[in-house]
């Protein structure tokens, strides 16, 4: 989670408007695929960085390359580049994450498994361990881990449920040596 408190303003904001508006999973998708954008390349990082490029061309670039997402979403995206704030994106949408999640009764899930998991397992492990949490359900990013031998290592917020075989060797190797 985002320590940053400027971020975490800039969240609340755009989560109160999302949701007066009715478009909260909307803009968190708009959001996450633009967090998605700006992390796999530095070039855009450096274009929006670059004092040669104006505030208006700056403003206007992100009207163009971001214009499909949701006007909330692009004059959030202006108002960070006015205050020269873009960097705070990333912990932006995860305090964003965060707030929506919380709104809608979802946790996230780290699920370790030793290979890619069908959705009918998702929805299996978001239904099965969304009670064990007290949430609605779980949004699940799936790990490939092929040294977990076969299992699966589930983890939701500070929980960790391991049911994994690899583990199931340590405990016992544990036991019979002492």
């Amino acid at each position: 989670m985002s320590k940053s408190a400027v971020a975490k303003r800039y969240a609340i904001a755009l989560f109160e408007l999302a949701r007066e508006n009715d478009t909260l999973v909307t803009t968190r998708e708009d959001l996450t695929e633009i967090k998605s954008a700006w992390k796999q390349d530095a070039d855009v990082q450096a274009l929006f960085d670059s004092p040669k490029l104006s505030l208006d061309k700056k403003k206007e670039l992100i009207r163009t390359v971001f214009g499909s997402a949701s006007p909330a979403v692009v004059n959030t995206l202006q108002l960070l580049v006015e205050k020269k704030r873009l960097h705070e994106l990333p912990a932006i949408v995860e305090e964003f994450s965060a707030l929506s999640n919380e709104a809608q009764g979802i946790a996230e899930a780290t699920v370790y498994s030793t290979r890619a998991l069908t959705d009918e397992e998702r929805a299996h492990i978001s239904s099965a361990f969304a009670q064990e949490v007290g949430k609605g359900s779980l949004n699940i990013h799936n790990v490939v881990d092929p040294s977990l031998i076969g299992g699966l290592r589930i983890q939701i917020g500070n929980r960790i449920y391991d049911n994994t075989l690899s583990s199931k060797l340590t405990r016992l190797k544990r036991n019979l040596i002492g």
